[in-house]
């Protein structure tokens, strides 16, 4: 029987736009560079494809899933520095979402072996009561996106 991931992994390849690949050591540099492991979603997804747009492609994507050579913390992406005054060091950018907003990865955590993932509007980052949890998990934020076929799903849009 086909884990949850697989199928989702599937639909990605079959009814997206997935980029190539990424290697083994492509992945064994990422997790050197960044300092933490990619848990098992995500490495099962850059496996697959090193990044990808969902539903449409660019410009119009409404979610694209980043190449592990553009994944960097969240204040870098989002405000250009790397100083903690613009949020913690252990959440990353991982899904461009457009219009500077992001859906945002938290390794600092996990829950069942997974980190949960976070809204990232630019406007309210790092503000918790504006930036809530999006997914408990990559699987999740992958099945809901192939599920509503929708921009933001988690803000009802």
């Amino acid at each position: 029987m086909a884990t949850l991931m697989s199928r989702l992994l599937e639909e990605v390849s079959r009814e997206h736009f997935p980029h190539p690949p990424a290697t083994p050591e492509e992945i064994e540099a990422f997790e050197q560079r960044v300092g933490w492991k990619l848990d098992p979603d995500l490495r099962a997804f850059y496996l697959q494809c090193n990044g990808a747009e969902l539903i449409k492609r660019l410009p119009n994507s409404p979610y694209q899933m980043l190449p592990l050579s553009e994944i960097v913390r969240a204040r870098v992406t989002i405000y250009g520095e790397d100083d903690d005054k613009w949020g913690p060091a252990s959440v990353y950018a991982l899904c461009d979402v457009q219009d500077g907003n992001y859906v945002l990865v938290d390794v600092s955590r996990k829950e069942n072996g997974r980190y949960p993932l976070f809204d990232g509007d630019h406007e309210a980052w790092p503000d918790p009561a504006y930036c809530k949890q999006v997914a408990s998990s990559f699987a999740e934020l992958l099945e809901q996106v192939m599920r509503t076929r929708r921009g933001l799903y988690w803000l009802g849009e």
